[in-house]
Parts: C-alpha cells; structure tokens; sequence
C-alpha cells in the first residue's frame, strides 16, 4: 500500500501517502499518487488534501532503490518514476479542484515538488524543508525548479537548490513557501477544515482564478486585463455567480455545492466567449487564450476505468512493481526525486 483516496458526500478528496516513516517515492508510490490523481480527476473532486502518513511528509526519492540499480537500468527506472509523478502533479493542476497540502516532519527532494504544487499549503511548526538533489549529484525533479522560483524567487530558488540548506517552517512562511504554520497537533484539524471550506466553494471561480495567477507571471498586462474582464464577465452570468450574488443579498450561504454539473449560462452569453461554471463537454474560450493558462501543461492521461464511488480507497501500484524500502531513522540521506 502506498496511497489511500476517500472522497466524500461534499466532493472532498482525501490523499494520504503511508509508506513508512518518510514516505518516500519508490515507482510503485509514484505510480500510486498518479492513480489517485485520476480517481480525483475522474470523480470530479471539488477539493484536493494531500498529507503524508508518519513523521515525515515525504523525504524524496528511494535512495536505496536507486542505488541496487547498474547504469542504464537506474536511468529507465528514474524516466518511469518521473513519468508517473509528473503525470499525478499535471492531472492535479489540471482539475478544478484546489489542492491543499499539509506536512510535517521532513520535506525533501519531491516532497518539495509536491508542496510547490499547492494552491494553499500548510506547515507544521515542526517542519524543515531541503533540496537535497544536487547534495547527491542529482537535479531537480516534481517541478521544484518551476515552482520554487516562482515562490521565494530566482535568487533564493537557487540558493536552496544549490547549498542544500534546511529551511524551517517559520522561515518557509516568510519566504512565501509555504501559506500558514500551524502547531503540531492542530495541522490535521486545520487542514481539513481548509480543504472542506474550499470544496464547499465556487469551485469553477477557482480554477479560473488559480489559471489567471498561473499566467500572471508572463502574460502581457494589457492581455492580462482584458482576459481578467473576460472571465469576470463569464463568471457573473454562471450558476456560481447569480448563486454567490443571490446568497449575499438573502443574507444566507451560497450553496454552491448543489449547483454540480449544472450547465453553462456563460457558455450561452453572447460576446462572452467563456464559461467558468462548465456543463461536462464545454471548453473554455477563456482558457485557451494567451490571457490565461495552466500551472502545469496538462498531458493526454487516459482516466482510470471502472464505477467511482465514495469512500476509502487503497491505491497500490501495478503487479510488479518494486517493492517497498520504507525509509526508517538512519537510512540514506532523504533526496530526489
């Protein structure tokens, strides 16, 4: 067993890594957490929790499974581990469901990427956070020298990436890499009422919102206004925004969650081009334009096949896979990918 997934009644997709002490990512983890991405894809997710069973969230790779690899054979083993993984943090950025991480203990190597990863990240006071690939002769994997740039910077990026240093928890806070720091044995309770509150919300307003941050960073302003009016526009006329509007003026709680695959008035609004709140099979003008893109280009996955249903899942990787290392105190140094 590497991952578990449990979806509930208000669409909220729990993701939990159990392996070990530090759960780190061998193939057969990899290929869980790409699994577990296409069951949240798949049953249309409204919010994503991802934690890490143990004492620490997730230390990396698999030194030692790496290490019993010769030559070609380790580098067709590290290409199928970053596929998979690569293809768990593409589906998550893709879905409209925000993603929450909360960790603790030891964040290293991937465990960076899948924290980089976050829309809203939460840290217990007790978490260090370290590079660690070029410690060990390795590069960057799990998207750290995409995300972490444009987290703490280019300059800090590299720093980190380059001496390998811990950063605490307070210290990830204060340089934006990491939302909140919350004690200890408050982390499991904050998160998931972080990530419960988000799959109540506007979910469509999300992911539009979350797509127009993405691009900020190299859209053209002009191009980036006009797109911001453009979805603006879609989003006042969608299910979610005569809901949110109505819900305010009533003086209630917008219901957002029941408006589920409702379809698309944006879609029908002339001029608009756009819809936030989509029926199934709608695209988004929006989306594709220069003004707006996604985090992560997001790749031609095929979806998990069979029946969802809610409740408790073990995700495990294909017969055949390699077996568990689980990383235990004094093991290996934690790193890549």
């Amino acid at each position: 067993m590497r991952a578990t997934v449990d979806i509930d009644g208000d669409g909220l997709a729990r993701v939990e890594m159990c392996r070990g002490s530090g759960n780190a990512i061998d193939l057969a983890m990899a290929r869980a957490l790409l699994d577990a991405a296409r069951e949240c894809e798949k049953a249309r997710a409204r919010a994503v929790l991802l934690t890490g069973r143990g004492r620490s969230f997730c230390v990396g790779g698999d030194l030692k499974e790496f290490a019993a690899l010769p030559g070609e054979r380790l580098a067709t083993h590290l290409t199928d581990v970053t596929d998979a993984l690569h293809g768990a943090l593409r589906i998550l950025a893709g879905l409209d469901a925000p993603l929450v991480v909360a960790v603790q203990g030891a964040v290293a190597g991937a465990g960076l990427g899948l924290v980089g990863a976050a829309d809203v990240s939460l840290a217990a006071s007790d978490a260090g956070f370290t590079a660690a690939y070029t410690a060990i002769g390795y590069t960057p994997d799990a998207g750290v020298s995409w995300s972490l740039p444009r987290l703490v910077g280019p300059r800090r990026a590299v720093d980190l990436l380059l001496t390998n240093r811990r950063v605490t928890a307070a210290e990830a806070l204060q340089m934006g890499l990491v939302s909140r720091v919350v004690a200890p044995e408050r982390l499991n309770e904050e998160a998931v009422q972080t990530a419960a509150a988000l799959a109540r919300g506007a979910t469509a307003a999300y992911r539009a919102t979350r797509r127009l941050v993405g691009r900020a960073l190299s859209a053209d302003l002009d191009e980036h206004l006009d797109a911001e009016a453009r979805q603006l526009a879609a989003a006042a006329v969608s299910a979610e925004g005569r809901e949110g509007v109505a819900a305010f003026l009533a003086g209630r709680r917008p219901e957002f969650v029941r408006l589920e695959g409702a379809g698309s008035e944006a879609a029908r609004f002339g001029g608009v081009g756009s819809s936030v709140a989509r029926s199934e099979d709608a695209v988004s003008d929006v989306e594709r334009s220069e003004g707006v893109g996604s985090d992560f280009t997001r790749p031609d996955v095929a979806r998990s096949e069979g029946a969802q249903s809610e409740g408790e899942r073990t995700v495990d990787a294909s017969p055949g896979a390699a077996g568990p290392a689980s990383a235990r105190p004094g093991a290996a140094p934690p790193g890549p990918p």
